[in-house]
């Protein structure tokens, strides 16, 4: 009973329930209709969303994108926080989850290892602060840590990558540690590699492959955001393939 409830419930609440009856729709309208491709399409477009939002689709994307270890180099000598995203909190602008995570992540290396560490992000709205400004601010309020150095120009990963490296070597450190999420981390060791900055992969939230069984095929909205990110990472690398003419492995 209890299965059936965690697999009934998201499938009839919003958005997914949504979703499940513009199939019923599609395949109604392609029964009655002259010309039936238009309800066919719309029904399979439906299902495609429905898979997307199963723990299977989302874990094997996510999953897909998971970096190997490249071999050790030059040992790092600073610690590297990609930033991500940017919300509203009580006092103004301020950091989102995912950057969140990143920091968490980093201060727990700085705390291991004593590495300074370096934030980057630029700004991400008109109005706003560069978002490493917020995110040094986080971690020095949050976790006592102080960043030894603040990119605030970078808009994109390419950025991140382009003006760490040379703050970096500027400063005579010759590799780093880089923190972001495992789903980002092939883009993000890609463009460093780019500028020839050596670079070792600290992944926050390693996926594993997904298990096969009844509750990784029942869909749930949350697994339509982990399906986006991979889905924009694949296109990201795609981009980056075709403007540079080659692209990051996992």
């Amino acid at each position: 009973m209890t299965l059936l409830q965690n697999i009934l419930a998201p499938l009839l609440l919003p958005p997914l329930g949504l979703v499940l009856l513009g199939i019923l729709a599609g395949l109604v309208a392609a029964r009655r209709a002259g010309r039936a491709w238009p309800g066919l399409l719309a029904a399979i477009s439906g299902c495609g969303v429905l898979l997307l939002a199963t723990p299977l689709a989302a874990g094997l994307l996510v999953h897909s994108l998971q970096p190997e270890m490249p071999p050790a180099g030059l040992p790092p000598a600073a610690i590297i926080i990609l930033g991500g995203d940017m919300t509203e909190g009580q006092q103004g602008a301020d950091i989102g989850q995912l950057t969140l995570e990143r920091l968490r992540a980093g201060a727990a290396l700085h705390r291991a290892n004593g590495l300074p560490i370096l934030v980057t992000g630029g700004v991400l709205s008109a109005g706003r602060p560069p978002l490493a400004s917020l995110m040094a601010r986080s971690l020095q309020a949050d976790f006592g840590v102080t960043a030894r150095w603040v990119e605030p120009r970078a808009a994109d990963t390419r950025e991140n990558a382009a003006f760490s490296a040379a703050l970096l070597r500027e400063a005579g450190v010759p590799a780093a540690l880089l923190v972001t999420q495992g789903w980002h981390m092939p883009r993000a060791l890609d463009a460093f590699a780019r500028q020839d900055f050596p670079v070792q992969p600290a992944p926050v939230r390693i996926a594993r492959a997904p298990r096969l069984g009844w509750s990784a095929l029942a869909p749930r909205a949350d697994h339509l955001l982990e399906s986006w990110f991979a889905i924009h990472e694949w296109a990201g690398r795609a981009f980056y393939a075709l403007r540079d003419g080659r692209v990051a492995r996992p």
